[in-house]
């Protein structure tokens, strides 16, 4: 259940993709003006490592999705509440853009 602040549901993915998905994989922005995404270039590579991803019940919050099998979300924004399932940290300089940017906003 998580901190419940966002409604939706966790799911693992499916043994069609191999689990965890690690590696470097593209996130496609659904929203242009975030931001959180401020001179980063669209459709940047990132660094995941991970088993399961988030469905949210509201579209609305979701930012950025990921193709691994299936098309997931990757970034979610509701207020001040900003997620991702990859690590900016390890996302080489787009990773320290995004924290970079992040900061800007808090």
């Amino acid at each position: 259940k998580g901190l419940d602040l966002i409604k939706g549901k966790v799911k693992r993915f499916t043994d069609v993709v191999k689990i965890p998905h690690m590696g470097w994989n593209k996130v496609s922005l659904k929203k242009e003006n975030s931001s959180l995404f401020n001179d980063v270039p669209k459709d940047s590579y990132f660094y995941f490592v991970h088993s399961y991803y988030v469905q949210p019940d509201d579209e609305a919050v979701i930012l950025g999705g990921t193709e691994y099998g299936i098309e997931f979300t990757s970034v979610i924004n509701k207020d001040n509440i900003w997620a991702m399932q990859f690590h900016p940290e390890k996302s080489s300089d787009v990773g320290l853009k995004i924290l970079k940017n992040f900061i800007s906003l808090t």
